[in-house]
């Protein structure tokens, strides 16, 4: 069982903040206050004085990290051969479409659904249009 529930293995490495900078202190924060069984709601709220932009950009790598080890701790079990569909039970199945290879949604075995979706995150959190590495430096909308 511990095995299954290695923190080192990850189905992609993991994104790290540069330390030294303002959002490896709101991460190194982040942590802090997840790990100690506080509140969740209190454990999210923006700091004091910290930009909210820069503060969510912190928790969606979070995230991503976290699914990203939850999913490398299953993957060796979920195969194309074992997991055909990607589904959320027998009621719900997840098509992929990402208007350029698959502009219909398209049913996909779950690995390589999976594969693509963290494909597409990455690119996301990479963007720096949308997560820029430079502290308080967010997009305007």
């Amino acid at each position: 069982l511990k095995q299954v529930f290695n923190k080192d293995k990850t189905f992609r490495p993991k994104r790290k903040f540069e330390p030294g900078t303002q959002r490896f202190e709101l991460h190194k924060r982040a942590q802090a206050s997840l790990n100690s069984g506080v509140d969740l709601k209190a454990a999210v709220q923006l700091p004091s004085g910290e930009d909210q932009n820069d503060w969510v950009a912190v928790h969606v790598v979070d995230f991503f990290n976290r699914i990203n080890l939850i999913y490398g701790t299953i993957c060796e079990f979920c195969t194309e051969r074992t997991c055909p569909v990607m589904s959320g039970g027998p009621k719900y199945e997840y098509r992929w479409q990402d208007d350029m290879k698959y502009k219909k949604p398209t049913a996909l075995p779950a690995p390589q659904y999976m594969n693509l979706l963290m494909d597409w995150i990455e690119v996301q959190i990479n963007n720096e249009d949308i997560f820029p590495t430079s502290v308080g430096k967010c997009k305007e909308e």
